[in-house]
């Protein structure tokens, strides 16, 4: 499995900056309020950031003292920290469109829309850390069977070397 590229966070980010700063436009445009994320989510996408660590944990744990871990487990746990990557990318983007759009208008924004913007950020930006952090903590060693080859009629047998009568 390869790692979570950088330049996938990177375009993520730009489309969720794009889909927020049209939804503050459309908002603004048909006459309504512009859209400010609750406190609450910042909060949310920390708690899954500390999720997505504490079940890496565990496999890195395994991988650094030699004790065999389930390759299911480790899956999982990338998975997770791969999904929370991609969300904190495109969180962190979304909020940087609400926040240009806010800081283009004529108007001076109100500081709370500002502090919670900033926040989403902010807790986007930790989320996307540390998963590429959990991430790092599941790669598993190569196991050494890899490195042998599949195919052993090349490989002589006991009769061949001397041992087989």
């Amino acid at each position: 499995m390869r790692r979570t590229s950088i330049g996938l966070l990177v375009v993520l980010a730009l489309l969720g900056g794009g889909a927020g700063y049209l939804l503050d436009h459309v908002l603004t445009a048909t006459g309504r309020v512009t859209f400010t994320p609750s406190l609450l989510l910042p909060l949310l996408l920390l708690l899954i950031g500390a999720a997505s660590f504490a079940v890496a944990w565990p496999v890195r744990a395994s991988v650094r003292s030699g004790i065999r871990i389930d390759p299911f487990r480790a899956t999982r746990a990338v998975t997770l920290a791969r999904a929370s990557s991609l969300l904190g990318a495109i969180m962190a983007g979304v909020g940087a469109g609400l926040l240009v759009f806010l800081l283009s208008r004529p108007i001076d924004p109100p500081v709370g829309s500002t502090v919670a913007m900033l926040a989403l950020i902010g807790s986007a930006i930790v989320l996307v850390v540390a998963a590429l952090i959990a991430e790092q903590f599941c790669t598993l060693p190569k196991d050494p069977d890899d490195s042998e080859p599949r195919d052993r009629a090349d490989d002589p047998g006991p009769a061949e070397l001397g041992g087989g009568h």
